[in-house]
């Protein structure tokens, strides 16, 4: 069982094992030894005009995860396809395409979330619109860390986008779909509901249009950060189109392939 075990183990690239077992621990350390949300205020993704923003957000937010499922989804994402994408790349080139994927991620996140709190914002009288921010940044994260928010949706709106907080490592799971979709186009897929095979090359474009679609429409806020998905795979996806032109896409050192 014990030697099963450690040849299981070992077939795992490293940097896939590695990043599985990081996550894994930020996620024991944030809900076993922290329970005040103290590493989300440290490590979570918060608003750029927040008190609770550092740069560093914008890599550490990939390794926070809000729950179990949330956790073991995108760490069967990365096992299942970052392992094949390591294997093909080498450790260094995959653990360089993880990172600035979900870096790309961030950013677009914060893009969007200055769009759509300047919307939000536009929508209230000017008069009030400054009572209205320090109602929000008085007692705003207070009632998110209850669990509860504000009943009008534009306070709701505002109050998640400026005190709350982006973690996941879904952009970085994006961009690993679309590489193993480039790549890998015709390899068939089985999805859970309804159990169908897919080849690759439709559930990365599927999957990208529904985020799309769900992004567009979240008007007032699903607790799904859709546009960072997309920014992780459009940011894979300039990644990928570049390696290929200069025919490194599937070499692991970077050479040119002759």
């Amino acid at each position: 069982m014990n030697q099963n075990n450690v040849g299981f183990m070992s077939s795992v690239p490293v940097v896939t094992k590695n990043l599985i077992i990081i996550n894994v621990i930020f996620f024991l350390a944030d809900t076993l030894l922290f329970k005040d949300r103290t590493l989300d205020n440290i490590f979570a993704l918060h608003y750029f005009t927040s008190d609770s923003f550092m740069p560093h957000q914008i890599i550490t937010c990939m390794f926070m995860h809000g729950s179990i499922g949330h956790l073991f989804f995108n760490m069967f994402a990365v096992f299942m396809f970052g392992r094949t994408l390591e294997m093909i790349w080498g450790p260094r080139k995959f653990l360089f395409y993880y990172m600035i994927a979900g870096v790309g991620a961030s950013l677009l996140q914060l893009l969007v979330m200055y769009l759509r709190v300047s919307y939000l914002e536009a929508s209230i009288p000017p008069e009030i619109l400054p009572d209205i921010l320090q109602k929000i940044n008085t007692e705003g994260l207070s009632i998110l860390m209850q669990d509860k928010n504000y009943a009008d949706p534009t306070l709701g709106g505002l109050n998640l986008l400026l005190n709350g907080g982006m973690v996941g490592a879904s952009g970085a799971i994006f961009g690993i779909l679309v590489a193993f979709g480039m790549i890998f186009p015709n390899a068939e897929l089985m999805l859970i509901f309804p159990p169908i095979p897919i080849k690759a090359k439709w559930f990365v474009i599927g999957y990208g249009v529904i985020e799309l679609a769900l992004g567009i429409a979240d008007r007032e806020g699903d607790n799904i950060a859709h546009f960072a998905h997309l920014g992780g795979l459009l940011t894979g996806l300039i990644i990928l189109l570049y390696w290929k032109h200069k025919g490194k896409l599937t070499t692991k050192d970077g050479s040119f392939q002759r």
